[in-house]
């Protein structure tokens, strides 16, 4: 019997002596470079590398450097943990999970997908199109990319298998579709967006919609050239009579999108209002309406939803520490002057934002990256002159593009878990969507007027 497994411990693996050396050598590598200011990143790189939780990772990192290497009092760390998240609008995020869990589980896709096809099932690519608009309306009234993807997915991609279409299609079609749960609104990440630099959700969320129309357009585009190319087939045209019975079946889920974005611009409630009548109404439609969530599973809906929220909300207030340790040692303005004084101007700094935020997202899922970067990012923005909703839409199509490629990726290991192909065969299958993605993006970071023309017009 060996010395460790008499003492309790497992054998040191190759592996974790790697990502330990790894670890150690970014952490003094940043040190080096950027000094005192430097010991913030090294703990944080050192603490993820050696594959701790993100929430975990930033709430030591910021409690070590504040023992450590400042006199900040223990007392004020302990009152920004309550006052960095009594904002009004954090809850919404679990308001719009609750929705979102309604809406999977209660039929509203399985409506909306009869009536995207009604009406473009005839086209070249016609399911693969269906399934992209039935993305874009599920879009707007769930916020969440994965649960676009889960709803949307699971009916379209066997559909889709059994009408002749290739599955690494239909898979790749789905996959990046899903992404525009995340654009266009409501939309959670753009709620922590808001949260972590006190923007207006109003306007970041009509700043998304432009955006995120023309996306689902760029990917229906694609779906249908490539359908076009290979002669895949094609539903019958349905009858204006058909589509008025799809249209009626589906108008319960449809209207959601009026009382939420309705209700918003008309004045009528807050987002955060709007995101409690979401869930209020998701829950009436679910159980009494299309009645495909029985009263016994309402508890398991309710226990999911609180699960996830209690997360999001774990991570948001170790962000919020975070925050408040870089406002604290002045890192995003000891950026900003090196970037002005350095002469860089918005372009190269829009250019490095996109591929920070590129290599991010093959670590890190969305709400982390958003709630590490976007407090850095957002004052040296500012300071450029850079509108805030335009920021906040070009950090969202960046997550976008992200949640479609791996390593973490979401989108892909839940179609994964949907079409049963792996992660490799799934990532060929979305290629042609997301270098489409990709050059989208950089017309979003140099064309701001297409994220700020609906919410100028509207006086945000």
């Amino acid at each position: 019997m060996s010395t460790a497994t008499v003492a309790g411990w497992e054998p040191f693996s190759k592996k974790k002596a790697a990502t330990w050396i790894a670890s150690i050598a970014v952490a003094l590598g940043a040190i080096a470079l950027m000094g005192s200011t430097g010991v913030v990143f090294a703990l944080l790189i050192a603490l993820m590398l050696t594959g701790m939780p993100i929430s975990i990772a930033l709430g030591l990192t910021v409690l070590t450097f504040l023992f450590f290497f400042s006199h900040v009092p223990t007392e004020a760390v302990a009152m920004k943990l309550f006052t960095g998240i009594e904002k009004f609008e954090i809850m919404a995020i679990p308001f719009f999970i609750l929705a979102g869990n309604f809406l999977t589980h209660g039929g509203v896709a399985k409506r909306m997908i009869n009536f995207a096809t009604s009406l473009v099932g005839h086209w070249h690519g016609g399911l693969a199109l269906a399934g992209v608009m039935a993305c874009a309306l599920f879009a707007a009234v769930s916020g969440s990319s994965p649960a676009t993807v889960v709803a949307i997915g699971s009916i379209m991609m066997p559909a889709m298998v059994k009408a002749g279409f290739p599955k690494r299609f239909g898979a790749g079609v789905i996959t990046t579709s899903g992404s525009l749960g995340i654009l266009i609104p409501p939309s959670i990440p753009m709620v922590i967006y808001c949260v972590a630099t006190n923007s207006s959700v109003g306007g970041l969320f009509l700043g998304g919609v432009i955006p995120g129309l023309m996306l689902a357009t760029l990917l229906g585009a694609v779906a249908w050239w490539i359908a076009r190319k290979n002669n895949y087939p094609r539903a019958r045209k349905a009858t204006w009579g058909e589509r008025l019975i799809a249209f009626r079946n589906s108008v319960w889920g449809l209207l959601l999108i009026v009382i939420v974005l309705g209700g918003i611009y008309s004045g009528l409630f807050t987002p955060t209002e709007a995101a409690a009548m979401s869930a209020v109404y998701s829950f009436i439609i679910a159980v009494f309406v299309y009645r495909d969530v029985p009263l016994k599973k309402v508890p398991k809906v309710l226990l999911d939803s609180a699960s996830m929220s209690a997360m999001l909300l774990y991570i948001i207030t170790n962000a919020v520490l975070f925050s408040f340790l870089m406002t604290h040692e002045n890192i995003p303005q000891i950026m900003a002057d090196w970037i002005l004084h350095h002469n860089l101007g918005v372009v190269t700094f829009l250019l490095v934002t996109n591929l920070l935020l590129l290599l991010a997202g093959n670590v890190m899922e969305p709400s982390s990256i958003i709630l590490i970067l976007a407090p850095i990012l957002f004052p040296v923005a500012m300071q450029l002159g850079i509108d805030p909703i335009h920021f906040g839409v070009l950090i969202t199509v960046n997550m976008e593009v992200g949640m479609c490629h791996p390593p973490v990726g979401l989108n892909l290991y839940v179609a994964s878990g949907i079409s049963k192909m792996g992660i490799s065969e799934l990532t060929l299958a979305v290629m042609p969507w997301l270098i489409a993605m990709v050059g989208f993006m950089l017309l979003v970071t140099y064309v701001p007027i297409i994220s700020l023309w609906l919410p100028r017009m509207y006086g945000f």
